[in-house]
């Protein structure tokens, strides 16, 4: 699978990218912040929970199946891994913050934020499909797919509004 601003060198990398997509959407859809920087600081804050919850979890249940404490080397590769569950929502924390450094409201802010990880999340779903060889409809399915995850967080905001 190609390297790249969605699809990563691993399968585990891929698939933290997009659930980091849809955590960061969830908390912006629902942040009841005061700012821009508040919003982004409690995404970013919780997607750094989210992956030492992760890591710590796969340490666990290494240490549980494997019968024995993992070794140095596996802790490091569990701590150096995975991060991309918050990397890949730079994007939409970028926009959030410059869009409030213009002086645009955070709620339109927010939901243009929301709007550029839909996109990144449709776009997901698009190379997910080309880097698994899916048919032109299917690809179009799985960008369909992905990308609603992140029409619903809209929604959400909307609703919450």
């Amino acid at each position: 699978m190609p390297k790249g601003l969605l699809l990563r060198a691993t399968e585990e990398g891929t698939a933290a990218g997009i659930y980091g997509l849809i955590v960061s959407g969830a908390v912006m859809a629902t942040s009841h912040a005061h700012s821009a920087l508040a919003t982004a600081l409690a995404v970013l804050l919780t997607l750094a929970v989210y992956w030492s919850a992760e890591r710590y979890a796969r340490l666990v249940a290494e240490r549980i199946h494997d019968g024995h404490r993992p070794a140095w080397p596996v802790v490091r590769r569990q701590l150096s891994s995975g991060w991309e569950i918050v990397t890949a929502s730079a994007l939409p924390l970028a926009a959030l913050v410059v869009l409030d450094l213009f002086g645009v409201e955070q709620f339109p802010a927010v939901l243009l934020a929301l709007a550029g990880n839909t996109a990144l999340l449709s776009l997901a779903g698009w190379e997910v499909g080309r880097a698994g060889r899916l048919s032109t409809a299917e690809r179009v399915v799985s960008t369909a797919v992905a990308g609603s995850f992140g029409v619903v967080l809209v929604a959400l905001k909307a609703a919450l509004h």
